[in-house]
C-alpha cells in the first residue's frame, strides 16, 4: 500500500493516488492543520470520499494512536436514557471526527471505503430506532411514539422492561474490541438479534469514545438531536459530505410552516386531552394530568386560529408580509411570551403522552395500534421551541413572517375551501454553523462533486473558508463532450425563458434536436427540463406536433420513441421507483437503441443517482432552471439578501438576491450535468440547449471540471458532427493509466476462444472461455510493492495507476474475477443518423454514419487507447489462425515476434492479454479442448479472406461489436435471431452489401431463411 507524505504527515493509500488525489488529501489536511475551515469539490469519480477518510484520519493518527477497547475513555451517562438531552460530553486529549452524509446509504458507501483503507479508528454510525431498534412491538411504532414506547420499556422495575437495553452494559464490558473494525447499522442489527443487546443503544453507548463518528447530517442541524450527542465539541472535525444542498436543509431545520389543517388538529387533539384527563380523574382518581391546562391549551390555540384568519392580505399573489420579529408581538396578543412558552410546551408535552397512552390501552390492543398513530401537537411544541429558543430573539432578525392564502388540498378538510399558512422562513443557513463556532469546533469541511459556484456557498453559511479547491476530473478530454447548442437543427434559437418557452416554435425545434440526440447518443440518455410545467408542456406538443397541417404524418413523439425508449419522471415521489425500473428494463430492450428519460433539474433523478456507463452516455439540459420569481419564499429571499447586501452592519460584500438567484439555477445545472462520467474509465456528452450558455458569466458557473472542454457552436451542424464523431469513436479512448500500468505486470494467461467463422455447430459443446492464473502469479508494479514516500507534491507526477477503482486491487482482479469471454454482455446497437434526403427534422448537411455502439453492461476493465488499430492488427493474425479450421489446429508459431510486447486488445467489453513468449503453450492447451473437426483448405482460406473484408469495412468500434455478436452466439448467451437480425442492420450500409450476401454462407442452412428475411428488412 503506498504511503504519501503530505504536509509532513504519512498518508496511506490502498492505491496509487491521482494527482488530483494527492492535492484534494494536501487541502485536507491544511484544513486540520490550521484549524480552519474547507469548501472542497471535487467530481463524481476522483474518489473523493476515500480520500477524505485516508487523509483525515492520517493526521488523526499523527496526534496519537487510535483508541482501543472499552475502558480507554470512560464513558459517562448522563442521563437514563442517552439520548435525552440532558447527555454530558464527555474529554479527550484528541479530537473527535465526525462524518456525516445526507441519508444512510451514502453512509454504508463511506463504511465500504473505510474498509478498503489502512485505517482503523473506533467507530460506530448512529441511526434512529425505526432503523436500530429489534424489540418486537417497538420496532413497528414510529417517530415520538416509538420513543416514548421505549423510554417506557426502559424503566427499571416495570412488568415490561426491555430485555435488549438490558444487556448493553455488560455485552460492551465483554466485548471491549466492538467498533476497532468498520461496522455499519446492519452489522449492529445482526450483533443485537443474535447476541441480545439493543443496537440502538449500543451504538449511544459507543459513540462516547469513538475516534470518528458517522450520521446523518440532521444529527447536526438538528438542535435536539446536536444536544443528545455526548462528543466533546472543543477542537472537533465536522465533516459533512455530499453537501451540496446543505445550507438549504440549514434553513429549512431553522424554519416552519403552520397550515389551517394542522392547527385544527392540534385544537381537536387538545380538546381530546381535555376529555380523558376528566374520564381518569373520574374514574381512577388520577389527578397528574389537570384538564384545566389543557383547556388553556385550545382556547390559546383557537385564538392563534382566529388571530391568523384575521390578518390583512390585501394581494393574494404578494401575501402579509412582515420582519421576523413580528411574530412575537403577534403571539404576545394571545398571552405567549417567553415566559409563558415554557409552561404552554410543557404542557404540550403532557398532551402528547396523554393522547399515545391512551391509544397504547386501547381495546383493540397493544402497541401495535398506534403504528399508524400522529400527534400533531408535537409539530406545535417544535414551533414554540424554535420561535424562543435559547431564551433570547436575536434570531429573529434572520427571519421573515409570511400569511399567504391557499387553496386547500384535495384530502383537506377544507376541500373547495380557502385557507391560510403561517409561515416563519429563515434566510441565514448559517445560524446552525455559528453554533458550532461557540462550541469550539476545530474544523468544518464541507465537500461535494457539485459545489460551484462556491462564492455564493460559502457567502449562504455566513462561515470563512479559507481553504478551497474545485478539482479536475481524472478522465482525459477525449472521454467528455461538452458544447453548447444555441440553436435547433432549423435554426430557431433555443431560450427557455417564461416568454420563449409557450412557443410552439420553440418546443417543435426541441423536439427535433432531441430527435438527433436519440439517434446519435448510444444507450441511456437523460434529458433534464427546468420544470416539470415545461416537461409535460413539450412532451404534449411532440406527441401532437403541435401542427395540424404538418406534412409528416409521425409526430415528434413517434419519431423519439423509433431511437429510444422514453420514461418520464413522475411528479409523485412514491411512483419514482417505478420509473427508475422502467428505465432501466427500457435500456435492455433490443427493440430500440436504449432509453431516453425525460427528468427535472432539482427532482429525484437529478439528485445522487448513479447513470455509469451505459445508463447516461449523455445529458441534456434544455434550459436554465430558474425558481419562479413570483413564489413568496424565492422573492423574500431575494429581498432579503439585497437588503443585507446593502446593509452598513455588513463589513463585506455581500450575496446579492440577484446572484444567488442565477447562481442557484446554475448549482442546479451543475447537479443535473453530474449524473454522467461517473468513473474514470466512463465518457459521456453534455449538450447544453439554451443559448445563454454562451455568455461567458453563466459559463463561469459551471462546475470547473467541465469549462476547459466547452464549446459553443454557432450552427446544429456542427452539434451534430462532432457529436457523432465522439460516439463513433467511443472504443478508442485512451490511453488510461491503467493500460499503461498493465504493461509491467508479470501475466501467464490462457485464452480459450471458439471459431468465430465457419459452418456454426450451435449443439455442440462449446470451449470453456476462461483464462487462467498461474498459481505463483500476482499483481505487482515497482510503485505498490514498496511504500512511497514523496516529500514535494507540488511538482508534476507521474503517470500512475488509476487509484479508486475498488475491482482492481492488487492480488485481486485476475484470481477472484476469471476474464469470462462474453457470456454475460448484452448486444450493442448503432444509431443512424439520417442523410440529407432522409432527414425530418430540418436538419441539413447530415451523412449516414454508424455510430459506435456501447455496451449495456458496465466493463469491469477498460482498455483503450489511440494504438488500438496496431492492437487490431496483432489480433487479426490470432483470428485468421482460429478460422483456418473448425479443429483449430495451430501449426504456426506466432512466438516469433518481439516476446516482450504485450498483444492488449478491447473486445466488446473483454480484455484479452497473451504474452508472446507464452503463446505457443496456451494454443497448445486450446488445442486439447476443442472439439476436432475437419474442414477443406479452400474454406479456411475463404473464410480467412471474408473476416479480411469485415475488417477492412469496419471501423474498429464496428469490428469490436461484430466480434461481439460471433461469440455471443457460440456461447448462446443471445438468441441467434437476435444475433442474424444485428449483423444484418451492421452490414446494411452501400459499401457493405457484399458482405451482407456473402455473411449467408457462414450461417447454418436451417437458419439462411431467417437470415434472408433480416436481410431484406435491414436494406428496405
Amino acid at each position: 500500500m503506498p504511503t504519501y507524505k503530505i504536509r509532513g504527515i504519512d498518508v496511506d493509500f490502498p492505491y496509487e493516488a491521482y494527482d488530483c488525489q494527492l492535492v484534494y488529501m494536501e487541502k485536507v489536511i491544511q484544513s486540520l492543520q490550521d484549524k480552519c475551515n474547507a469548501l472542497l469539490e471535487s467530481p463524481t469519480g476522483t474518489g473523493k470520499t476515500l480520500c477524505l477518510l485516508c487523509a483525515t484520519l492520517a493526521w488523526r493518527k499523527s496526534l496519537g494512536d487510535f483508541s482501543r477497547g472499552w475502558s480507554e475513555r470512560s464513558h459517562v451517562r448522563g442521563s437514563q436514557f442517552p439520548d435525552d438531552e440532558q447527555s454530558q460530553s464527555r474529554s479527550s486529549k484528541y479530537p473527535t471526527i465526525i462524518y456525516t452524509s445526507r441519508t444512510h446509504s451514502q453512509i454504508r458507501q463511506v463504511i465500504q471505503e473505510l474498509k478498503r483503507s489502512n485505517y482503523r479508528p473506533k467507530m460506530v454510525v448512529l441511526g434512529s430506532r425505526e432503523q436500530l431498534c429489534i424489540h418486537d412491538e417497538v420496532r413497528q411504532l414510529h417517530g415520538k411514539t416509538q420513543t416514548n414506547a421505549c423510554h417506557a420499556l426502559c424503566k427499571k422495575r416495570t412488568k415490561r422492561y426491555c430485555a435488549h437495553f438490558s444487556r448493553v452494559t455488560e455485552f460492551l464490558k465483554n466485548n471491549s474490541s466492538l467498533g476497532d473494525d468498520p461496522v455499519d447499522i446492519e452489522d449492529l442489527v445482526n450483533l443485537g438479534r443474535s447476541s441480545g443487546p439493543c443496537p440502538y443503544y449500543l451504538s449511544r453507548e459507543l459513540h462516547k469514545v469513538v475516534d470518528i463518528l458517522f450520521a446523518p447530517y440532521n444529527y447536526l442541524i438538528d438542535r435536539g438531536n446536536r444536544k443528545s450527542l455526548s462528543v466533546d465539541w472543543n477542537n472537533s472535525i465536522l465533516i459533512f459530505d455530499e453537501a451540496h444542498n446543505l445550507e438549504g436543509l440549514c434553513a429549512d431545520a431553522a424554519s416552519f410552516d403552520l397550515p389551517s389543517g394542522l392547527l385544527t388538529a392540534c385544537i381537536s387533539e387538545a380538546k381530546n386531552c381535555v376529555d380523558l384527563s376528566i374520564t381518569r380523574r373520574d374514574m381512577s382518581s388520577d389527578k397528574s394530568c389537570n384538564p384545566d391546562n389543557f383547556a388553556i391549551l385550545r382556547a390559546l390555540l383557537l385564538k392563534l386560529e382566529k388571530r391568523i384568519a384575521e390578518v390583512p392580505i390585501e394581494s393574494r399573489e404578494l401575501g402579509f408580509t412582515k420582519a421576523g420579529p413580528y411574530i412575537y408581538e403577534l403571539l404576545a396578543e394571545l398571552n405567549i411570551t417567553q415566559e409563558t412558552a415554557t409552561m404552554l410546551m410543557s404542557i404540550i408535552d403532557k398532551a402528547c403522552v396523554l393522547l399515545e397512552e391512551d391509544a397504547n390501552t386501547s381495546e383493540s390492543g397493544g402497541l401495535n395500534k398506534t403504528n399508524g398513530f400522529v400527534c400533531r401537537l408535537e409539530s406545535m411544541g417544535d414551533i414554540l421551541r424554535l420561535i424562543f429558543r435559547d431564551n433570547g430573539t436575536a434570531h429573529a432578525q434572520y427571519y421573515r413572517l409570511h400569511v399567504q392564502e391557499v387553496d386547500a388540498g384535495a384530502k383537506d378538510a377544507f376541500r373547495g375551501k380557502t385557507s391560510r399558512t403561517l409561515s416563519w422562513w429563515c434566510f441565514n443557513p448559517g445560524i446552525a454553523m455559528e453554533e458550532f463556532l461557540r462550541l469550539g469546533v476545530g474544523s468544518i469541511i464541507l465537500t461535494s462533486g457539485t459545489l460551484s459556484p462556491l462564492n455564493s456557498f460559502a457567502e449562504e453559511l455566513k462561515l470563512e473558508f479559507p481553504v478551497r479547491l474545485e478539482n479536475p476530473h481524472v478522465i482525459s478530454g477525449n472521454q467528455i463532450w461538452a458544447g453548447v447548442a444555441p440553436v435547433g437543427p432549423s435554426g430557431y434559437s433555443f431560450n427557455s425563458c417564461y416568454r420563449n418557452r409557450g412557443s410552439v416554435e420553440y418546443k417543435l425545434e426541441l423536439g427535433n434536436a432531441i430527435v438527433n440526440f436519440a439517434r446519435i447518443v448510444p444507450d441511456g440518455l437523460l434529458v433534464f427540463f427546468p420544470s416539470y410545467y415545461l416537461m409535460e408542456q413539450c412532451i404534449n406538443c411532440w406527441k401532437t406536433n403541435g401542427q395540424q397541417n404538418l406534412a409528416n404524418s409521425n409526430t415528434v413523439w413517434e419519431r423519439m420513441c423509433k431511437f429510444k425508449s422514453p420514461v418520464v419522471e413522475p411528479r409523485q415521489g412514491s411512483l419514482f421507483s417505478l420509473a427508475i425500473e422502467d428505465y432501466t428494463t427500457k435500456l435492455k430492450e433490443a427493440t430500440t437503441s436504449g432509453a431516453i428519460f425525460f427528468a427535472v433539474c432539482r427532482g429525484k433523478v437529478s439528485e445522487g443517482l448513479d447513470f455509469a456507463d451505459h445508463a447516461g452516455r449523455a445529458v441534456v439540459i434544455t434550459g436554465l432552471p430558474f425558481a419562479a420569481m413570483n413564489e413568496p419564499k424565492v422573492r423574500l429571499k431575494r429581498e432579503y439578501l439585497d437588503q443585507q447586501a446593502h446593509s452598513k452592519m455588513i463589513n463585506i460584500k455581500g450575496l446579492t438576491g440577484e446572484e444567488w438567484y442565477s447562481q442557484q439555477a446554475s448549482r442546479a445545472v451543475n447537479q443535473a450535468v453530474g449524473r454522467v462520467i461517473r468513473h474514470q474509465h466512463d465518457y459521456g456528452a453534455i449538450i447544453l440547449c439554451d443559448e445563454r450558455f454562451t455568455y461567458s458569466n453563466r459559463q463561469s458557473q459551471i462546475s470547473q471540471w467541465i469549462q476547459p472542454h466547452m464549446k459553443c457552436y454557432s450552427k446544429f451542424g456542427d452539434v451534430v458532427y462532432t457529436l457523432t464523431r465522439f460516439f463513433r469513436d467511443g472504443g478508442t479512448r485512451g490511453p488510461t493509466k491503467l493500460e499503461l500500468a498493465r504493461n509491467d505486470y508479470q501475466e501467464n494467461l490462457k485464452v480459450s476462444e471458439s471459431q468465430l467463422l465457419g459452418k456454426f455447430r450451435l449443439n455442440e459443446p462449446l470451449v470453456s472461455q476462461t483464462t487462467s492464473i498461474h498459481p505463483t502469479f500476482s499483481l505487482e508494479t515497482t510503485s505498490s510493492v514498496k511504500q512511497i514516500k514523496q516529500g514535494n507534491i507540488s511538482g508534476k507526477l507521474r503517470e500512475i495507476v488509476p487509484a479508486n477503482r475498488s475491482h482492481l486491487t492488487p492480488d485481486k482482479h485476475f484470481q477472484v474475477s476469471p476474464v469470462i469471454c462474453s457470456s454475460d454482455i448484452n448486444p450493442r446497437k448503432r444509431i443512424l443518423i439520417s442523410s440529407a434526403n432522409q432527414n425530418t427534422d430540418g436538419l441539413d448537411g447530415d451523412t449516414g454514419e454508424l455510430i459506435a455502439p456501447c455496451s449495456s453492461k458496465k466493463p469491469s476493465l477498460l482498455i483503450t487507447g489511440p494504438n488500438q488499430s496496431k492492437h487490431y492488427e496483432k489480433f487479426e493474425k490470432q483470428l485468421k489462425i482460429l478460422v483456418k479450421s473448425e479443429h483449430l489446429q495451430v501449426t504456426e508459431n506466432v512466438g516469433t515476434q518481439n516476446h516482450q510486447e504485450n498483444v492488449e486488445v478491447l473486445v466488446g467489453d473483454e480484455f484479452f492479454a497473451q504474452k508472446k513468449n507464452l503463446a505457443l503453450t496456451n494454443w497448445e492447451h486450446l488445442q486439447k479442448e476443442v472439439v476436432s473437426q475437419t474442414v477443406p483448405h479452400n474454406d479456411e482460406k475463404r473464410g480467412s479472406a471474408f473476416l479480411s473484408q469485415v475488417r477492412e469495412k469496419l471501423n474498429d468500434a464496428e469490428y469490436k461489436e461484430f466480434v461481439n455478436f460471433m461469440k455471443a452466439l457460440k456461447s448462446k448467451e443471445m438468441k441467434i435471431g437476435h444475433v442474424l437480425q444485428s449483423i444484418a442492420r451492421l452490414f446494411s450500409f452501400p459499401d457493405r452489401i457484399s458482405l451482407l450476401y456473402g455473411f449467408k454462407e457462414y450461417v447454418p442452412v436451417k437458419y439462411q431463411s431467417l437470415y434472408e428475411h433480416y436481410s431484406c428488412m435491414a436494406t428496405d
